[in-house]
């Protein structure tokens, strides 16, 4: 007898419905063909196994599955369930009245337990895209299928229950959830806030600078100066995720396996921050089995990358596409698959090996070829992608000591909104443009103009400081940026002085 039943393949962070046809005619040996990964060529044990500890019988005859479409690699364990089901099914051990209403998916354990899976958001999408009625998952993996609305999600903690339901004999549990109530309820949820942070006025406001205009930074300072501290609270200052951004940041997690267990949306921005010694396949993604890296998972977030010129050049150096385009192509012979990668970057090094060049007390102990050897370890195509170069002292005793109130993340995350508000106007006719850091050479041209006196500041800022013509266009974006900030439809000589300020650790200055 030949039956279909329906699972799902995730290539990306998009999902492929896939039929799993299980016929059972007289002969032996078990079969499983369609370009099957060794996970679920070892399946059928485990399938065995769960439907005897069921309490019903494997059949002892030939039985052949096909997972279609064929020319495209399965992988992983997701499969089980639907096999099994198809098998009993095939030999008619349950109704087969239900079997193309629903996807199935899970993988079995020997004792007929149903295990989580990874990404379950992008199935159930793709599931509700081709019109199936609902989807059968493991307990764990319903809330996050449940952020699909007008989708039925069923879920299950063992093979017995799936049996039953099909046969019509139980329900099973359905998942329900007011995803705009969750999602607004735990919008807001940080554990830090910026006003922990004592003094560093003006780092704090480079940071507020970059979330209102998207703009990459990185930190120089000595060790112990807060640059870990004000980065880890970047992300509280960024406008709110909104419903569809949520959704695309949760496949990425989903894929990956990085959402927790019995979680639905991601309602707060990501914030990852890798360790030097990471990879660079680690950090784009790619592999045999291919996965988002660190970049994707901070899509819509923050990438934070401490001690930076310790990461091997490689891994450094295989950012700079992504940083331009906010996508990652990972290709292999038979097959390309797109990530999204769009990020702030938010950078923290010392200016030196010994952590003390040009600390106002402490004396380095690095000569200038040392430190020049140091800086030189990021190359200048990357910090040319990096918009907002900023020193950062160390805080005074009495600033630390002080008990006087400082703004929160709330505050400052309003004015972020209402610069924002005016970038997404400014933008609508433009493709692929949200922020002032996305805009391209062209317009940057168009949208940044300045006076004939603010040309004359940008001319002297060059010559004195020794800026390349590489930082004029940053310049202008943050420049823009501030009169954002302000309230300024022109840009005015005061935002500049400020854009060129955070230009002043650009290569040619920092050692001096």
């Amino acid at each position: 007898m030949l039956v279909k039943t329906f699972s799902s393949a995730v290539y990306g962070i998009n999902a492929t419905t896939v039929t799993v046809e299980t016929l059972i005619c007289p002969g032996l040996h078990y079969y499983i063909v369609g370009l099957p990964d060794s996970a679920i060529k070892e399946s059928l044990h485990r399938i065995e196994s769960a439907i005897t500890n069921a309490g019903y019988r494997m059949p002892r005859q030939k039985i052949v599955i096909n997972l279609a479409p064929a020319a495209i690699r399965k992988e992983g364990s997701g499969y089980d369930l639907s096999m099994a089901i198809g098998i009993l099914a095939a030999s008619e051990q349950i109704r087969d009245t239900l079997l193309t209403d629903y996807i199935v998916l899970g993988e079995l354990s020997l004792d007929g337990n149903i295990q989580p899976v990874r990404g379950v958001l992008p199935v159930a999408l793709q599931a509700k895209k081709d019109g199936f009625k609902g989807i059968i998952l493991p307990t764990a993996n319903g809330r996050e299928a449940a952020a699909v609305q007008d989708l039925e999600v069923l879920v299950a903690d063992n093979l017995e229950e799936v049996i039953l339901f099909f046969n019509g004999q139980q329900q099973l549990t359905s998942i329900e959830i007011d995803i705009e109530n969750e999602f607004l309820h735990h919008i807001n949820n940080y554990d830090v806030d910026f006003a922990d942070v004592k003094g560093q006025e003006n780092i704090k406001r480079a940071l507020e600078i970059a979330a209102a205009g998207g703009h990459n930074v990185i930190l120089i300072g000595p060790p112990g100066a807060g640059k870990t501290m004000l980065a880890k609270r970047l992300p509280t200052i960024l406008p709110p995720l909104l419903l569809g951004e949520s959704l695309e940041t949760t496949k990425i997690h989903s894929v990956a396996g990085q959402l927790r267990a019995l979680s639905s949306l991601m309602t707060a921005r990501p914030f990852r921050a890798p360790h030097h010694t990471t990879s660079d396949v680690a950090l784009v993604g790619g592999g045999a089995s291919p996965q988002p890296g660190e970049i994707s998972l901070a899509h819509h977030g923050v990438l934070f990358l401490d001690e930076l010129p310790e990461f091997k050049r490689s891994v450094l150096e295989v950012m700079r596409q992504p940083l331009e385009s906010r996508n990652i192509t990972i290709s292999r012979a038979k097959f390309s698959i797109d990530y999204p990668a769009s990020f702030m970057l938010i950078a923290a090094m010392n200016p030196c090996p010994c952590g003390y060049y040009n600390h106002p007390e402490k004396e380095c102990i690095c000569g200038s070829a040392i430190v020049h050897r140091y800086l030189n370890k990021i190359s200048g195509p990357l910090l040319d992608r990096i918009d907002l170069h900023v020193e950062v002292t160390p805080v005074e005793f009495n600033e630390l000591s002080t008990n006087r109130n400082t703004e929160t993340s709330e505050i400052i995350r309003e004015r972020v909104i209402r610069a924002r508000k005016i970038q997404a106007e400014r933008f609508t006719s433009f493709a692929d443009i949200h922020s002032n850091a996305q805009m391209n050479t062209p317009t940057v041209h168009q949208v940044c103009q300045v006076s004939d006196s603010g040309k004359k500041l940008l001319r002297a800022a060059m010559e004195r400081l020794g800026l390349s013509a590489r930082a004029y266009d940053r310049i202008l974006k943050v420049s823009r940026t501030i009169a954002d900030m302000d309230g300024s439809m022109q840009i005015e000589n005061q935002h500049l002085a400020e854009a060129i300020h955070f230009r002043s650790l650009d290569r040619e200055n920092w050692a001096g």
